[in-house]
């Protein structure tokens, strides 16, 4: 993965207003698109990432399926597609699912400032993670998970725990049908 691309720099409404290195956006605290997917399978179970020891931040905690930033120029769901079959070996349709804006800060001086657009998508087949992005991934029941946030937070990313129960709340996680 390139850490050296770009990011899109956008207001509270999602409008482009620049863009900026991806570190240096991240030092900043700047508000940025970004998009993050969560895979269903016909159980209803979500595909959990664990990430990379290598990663800038947030490494080792378990999150969503697949996270990232579109490029200047690209669609945000081109980019989620990029991501997914980068990251995990496969593409599948994904459907706008909402969005939202969140901030959370590192220990190493970096912080996520995203408008976050989630996505949603059904998969079955083979996942064939990407050693520098993901270390392992997983199955979950939405119960599950639920309780793990509850009684582990510490083992999931600041976005996770905000994002899932917004899933829950639209009545999108563990719901297949309509995914």
């Amino acid at each position: 993965m390139n850490n050296q691309h770009d990011l899109i720099l956008v207001n509270d409404k999602d409008e482009q207003v620049g863009t900026m290195e991806k570190m240096e956006a991240h030092r900043k605290a700047l508000l940025h698109r970004a998009f993050s997917v969560f895979i269903f399978n016909t159980k209803g179970e979500m595909l959990l990432q664990q990430r990379a020891p290598g990663k800038y931040h947030s490494p080792g905690l378990w999150t969503n399926t697949c996270c990232s930033h579109p490029r200047p120029g690209e669609t945000t769901i081109a980019a989620a597609q990029r991501r997914l079959k980068e990251e995990l070996g496969f593409v599948v349709p994904l459907r706008k699912a909402f969005d939202f804006i969140y901030t959370a800060s590192f220990d190493n001086g970096l912080t996520e400032n995203e408008f976050d657009h989630v996505f949603t998508g059904v998969y079955e087949g083979a996942v064939l993670p990407e050693p520098a992005e993901v270390k392992a991934f997983c199955y979950k029941s939405p119960d599950i998970i639920r309780e793990e946030l509850k009684h582990t937070p510490e083992r999931y990313t600041a976005w996770f725990a905000i994002a899932f129960p917004m899933m829950e709340k639209q009545g999108l996680s563990g719901q297949v049908s309509g995914v």
